[in-house]
């Protein structure tokens, strides 16, 4: 049985991810928290996906985003899981632990429960870290998805994320 289990715009982009790395000779990796592995499971669904996926980092907890990826606490503490600085000690962690040339990192709140009035429910934050790239390559982006459910905020966010996967 081959059916797909993703939506076909989350595959599709995967495909352009995955085909566009493996012409640049990237490899990538993936540091997920809100989207709980969507974007490297979209990923994985290509063919050929091997060549360009070094690894996949799900970090739902502080504690794994301390333990997988070396964020300190003092970030987390400091700024909240859900954070610029946050999304960023995660994919220069993902980049760190693994041989990937990019890492994209993914923290939010996906809902419905858990947001606040500095940072309500559909907040997400984006960061891609680059092996060896000077400072104003530095990408990293709150953005706000004012979807109805949970599975809509992390569709959204994934989708997003393969964005930033683009050489």
């Amino acid at each position: 049985m081959s059916e797909m289990l993703l939506p076909k715009i989350l595959v599709d982009k995967a495909r352009e991810v995955v085909d566009a790395n493996r012409a640049a000779g990237r490899r990538v990796a993936i540091a997920e928290s809100c989207t709980g592995g969507l974007v490297s499971a979209a990923i994985t669904e290509i063919p050929g996906s091997s060549e360009v996926l070094e690894a996949g980092y799900v970090t739902y907890s502080d504690a794994s985003k301390a333990t997988q990826l070396k964020v300190s606490s003092e970030v987390v503490e400091t700024f909240g899981a859900v954070s610029v600085a946050t999304a960023w000690a995660m994919a220069r962690g993902a980049l760190i632990a693994s041989e990937a040339d990019v890492a994209v990192a993914i923290t939010g709140i996906a809902g419905p429960g858990g947001g606040s009035a500095s940072k309500p429910v559909g907040t997400v934050v984006f960061a891609r870290a680059e092996r060896d790239a000077d400072p104003a390559k530095i990408v990293a982006d709150q953005k706000f998805f004012n979807e109805q459910t949970r599975s809509g905020v992390r569709l959204q966010a994934a989708l997003c994320a393969l964005e930033l996967l683009m050489p």
